[in-house]
């Protein structure tokens, strides 16, 4: 296994993911420098995969923010017992995708042997040495990593693989609708190769992908569908688990499956620091370990809470992730949420299925209590005002929405001038 190179795809600009993708309204924040349960994705992935017996690692980044942000985390990988080594900027230029950047890297590199492709903002669990021997048994050019779903749940949302009589796959269906596909369990990319890089660097070089590579070359959508069509050898492998981050609701339902001890490789951080369980809040001078031990506080399962973390009385918390340095109000209530560090939460909040980024201000009372419910995403230190209601609503950094404010369902908040116009639909 130490012999298997590993490629971090980083790219894109995170879109559909936003507010969680931004450092600020103008700056983004690349997809694997995202925290989950306390250390950014890229740093999981790694941890994952070098759990398993990979030491090589080439990261393949488009895009200045991509390759700062992950270089600042991961370094050259030594912190991490692995080696790591970064694509040239000068590479963006000509880049087309996933795919071309995945070939680009490939011949860079001169790899050769097994390279296991992965992409940076997602989670997964799977025994990479049971993935090789199903490629090395299929004789295969790429084995693509799937998971097996009900087809509902993957119609319109997930690639879709269909294997022909001889086990390989013959055809790939990009999204599909449910009509389109039969009832039951269905093969979906996750979005994860294992390559053979010498028989990949040869069809690279084929005239036709050569050219298709100076267009377009996204993975699903390109290069696997003409590998398939062109006589190359396609597997596929189901995987235990993978978990997408790609929206709001998304990374909330993921995070959710990781608290409930779901993806086994990512369950080492500890469920509630010790400094948290030591400090004492203002209003009663007890500590946090005094208040759950007789009830005071309510930390029910699937819970995570780091450092520094000021609890008051009365407050109930499940399922949610609670970065350091937060507040946490008296009689708060918080379920299915990830709280960013530094955050702040106020007496009496309500707060379901949730987003918040660090720094966040919700300015709850008890009188005029906040409350944020059906998948909110409040980006960095956005500021909400006593007995505001917001259902569904993303909000960009460093908006604020202030007590009076009726806020439309479901809108989306990236400037004041948005702000102002939820008002007035809202109205």
């Amino acid at each position: 296994m130490d012999r298997i190179s590993a490629i971090a795809l980083v790219g894109g600009q995170g879109v559909r993911a936003r507010p969680l993708t931004l450092n600020s309204r103008d700056h983004l924040r690349s997809k694997a420098a995202m925290g989950l349960a306390g250390r950014s994705l890229i740093e999981w992935a790694v941890d994952a995969l070098r759990a398993q017996g990979v030491h090589r690692f080439y990261v393949a980044a488009n895009g200045g923010e991509n390759r700062a942000q992950t270089k600042s985390i991961l370094e050259h990988g030594e912190r991490l017992g692995v080696a790591v080594r970064y694509s040239r900027t000068r590479f963006d230029g000509a880049n087309t995708g996933s795919g071309e950047a995945t070939l680009r890297c490939l011949e860079y590199w001169d790899l050769g042997g097994l390279a296991l492709v992965f992409p940076s903002d997602s989670v997964f669990d799977f025994d990479l040495a049971a993935m090789v021997r199903a490629h090395r048994c299929a004789d295969a050019v790429v084995t693509v990593a799937t998971v097996l779903r009900p087809a509902a749940d993957a119609a319109g949302k997930y690639g879709v693989v269909r294997r022909g009589p001889d086990g390989l796959v013959n055809r790939f269906l990009e999204k599909p609708a449910l009509r389109t596909i039969d009832g039951g369990q269905v093969e979906t990319n996750a979005g994860m190769y294992l390559v053979d890089c010498e028989r990949l660097r040869m069809a690279g070089r084929e005239p036709a992908l050569a050219a298709l590579a100076r267009r377009t070359l996204d993975w699903g959508g390109d290069l696997l569908p003409y590998l398939v069509g062109h006589g190359h050898r396609v597997a596929s492998h189901p995987i235990t688990r993978f978990g997408d981050l790609g929206s709001p609701r998304d990374y909330l339902t993921t995070l959710r499956d990781v608290l409930r001890d779901e993806y086994p490789v990512l369950s080492g951080s500890a469920r509630i620091h010790d400094s948290s369980l030591h400090l004492k809040d203002e209003a009663t001078g007890r500590t946090l370990a005094e208040k759950i031990a007789d009830g005071t506080v309510l930390v029910g399962p699937g819970v995570r809470i780091g450092r520094d973390v000021e609890i008051g009385p009365g407050a109930v918390i499940t399922e949610s992730d609670i970065g350091d340095g937060v507040d946490i109000g008296a009689g708060s209530v918080l379920r299915g949420v990830a709280c960013g560090d530094h955050g702040i939460v106020g007496p009496g909040a309500r707060i379901f299925d949730t987003y918040l980024g660090a720094m966040v201000d919700i300015r709850s009372t008890r009188e005029h209590p906040v409350i944020l419910w059906d998948f909110c995403a409040l980006g960095d230190e956005v500021r909400v005002g006593e007995g505001i209601r917001l259902s569904g609503v993303r909000v960009y950094p460093r908006l604020d929405i202030r007590s009076g404010a009726s806020i439309r369902p479901g809108a989306d908040l990236s400037c004041l001038k948005d702000v102002l116009r939820g008002l007035g639909e809202a109205a």
